[in-house]
């Protein structure tokens, strides 16, 4: 009896350490400028890094030499990586014009993807990752760093229990003062300022925050009609695309306006959600305030500073983790979820096609 004990906790004790293994996660491309998360979720012991895919090698041994890694890690393509190093997961860390290649190659060998926000340059590649992901039966998920922020979620919260009422606007405002002004490297700025790579500039590489926002407060509804007008205020830093949008999206019941920028004097992502009787203000990671309507032009208000989501939800490679070992599963209308992410690239395909021809683009039901 003591000998079949003995066995009971020797294995639960091997499922307990191999459930608490790190993800194993090869690296696609370092040409983003968010791929320093990866290697800082490596340093925490959340994954473990067994491979990059980076022809670059002055790029690749800049990021191994600053996070103390071995260049043995690092592979000229994608495929010799994969090959090599059978990673569970793949971050794709290039342009976004190379989503589809990552998942091209990792979803008919089985390996689950994560891609940096948005999701496709265009509704015809999403659709093509899409078909990948299904057939292969691989998770395809869309990280932004405003998926994790509790004020979000907070917000989120209050509308499902009618705190303002039925939602009637949505404002959101996302940028910075531009990749040039704001010193992002050579190989990000290559990219990121390319039409082709990166899809458009400040429509796509801040508007789709919104849009990713707007699709999972909505739960999951496609907006009516989409309207965009961009401009290009600096024109000797981004010569090729728009650096300043403003998106209206028009629902049922709501309004939303989408400011993404390369212009904003300030480093902003915020949300402001105006109900029948009151306006949450998501100001930013950690401080939101709720006003309750008061006579015309009264309110009461409340402000708060909160605190880090739990795990997993507070990081994108934990939530990778979680949903790949089947601990978690992920809603359809999840900021993170493939679903929610192919209507963004509708989004905001319609509003590149609405900015280029000065027209609203009504979407397909």
């Amino acid at each position: 009896m003591k000998n079949i004990l003995s066995i009971i906790i020797i294995l639960s004790t091997m499922q307990m350490s191999a459930q608490q293994e790190p993800l194993k996660v090869g690296v696609a491309g370092l040409t983003h400028g968010h791929v320093n998360w990866v290697f800082s979720a490596e340093k925490k012991g959340d994954i473990e890094i067994v491979g990059i895919a980076e022809p670059n090698r002055e790029l690749a041994e800049r990021y191994i030499k600053e996070h103390g890694l071995s260049m043995d890690l690092v592979y000229d393509t994608l495929d010799e990586m994969l090959e090599a190093k059978k990673p569970e997961a793949v971050t794709a860390f290039g342009s976004i014009y190379e989503h589809l290649a990552v998942v091209e190659a990792s979803a008919p060998r089985g390996i689950h993807v994560m891609v940096e926000k948005p999701l496709a340059v265009s509704v015809e590649h999403a659709q093509k990752m899409e078909a990948l992901a299904k057939e292969h039966n691989i998770h395809l998920l869309t990280n932004y760093e405003t998926t994790w922020y509790p004020t979000n979620h907070k917000a989120y919260e209050l509308l499902q229990e009618g705190t303002i009422g039925e939602v009637r606007k949505v404002i959101v405002r996302d940028g910075h003062k531009g990749p040039k002004k704001i010193g992002v490297s050579n190989e990000f700025f290559e990219w990121l300022t390319d039409p082709v790579q990166n899809g458009g500039g400040a429509i796509i590489d801040f508007g789709c925050y919104g849009a990713n926002l707007l699709t999972w407060l909505h739960e999951g509804k496609r907006p009516n009609s989409v309207t965009a007008v961009t401009q290009k205020l600096q024109p000797e830093n981004n010569p090729d695309v728009d650096d300043d949008c403003t998106i209206l999206l028009s629902y049922d019941t709501s309004t939303a306006i989408l400011e993404p920028s390369w212009n904003w004097p300030i480093g902003r992502k915020d949300m402001e959600i105006y109900g029948e009787t009151g306006v949450v203000y998501a100001d930013n990671r950690h401080d939101l305030r709720v006003r309750i309507s008061e006579g015309y032009d009264g309110f009461n208000e409340e402000s708060s500073k909160l605190e880090e989501r739990t795990a997993p939800f507070n990081d994108p490679f934990l939530l990778l983790t979680a949903v790949i070992r089947n601990e978690i599963e992920l809603p359809a209308n999840d900021l993170s979820s493939l679903e929610n992410n192919m209507i963004v690239v509708e989004i905001l395909e319609a509003a590149r096609e609405s900015a280029k021809t000065g027209k609203t683009v009504v979407l397909k039901k």
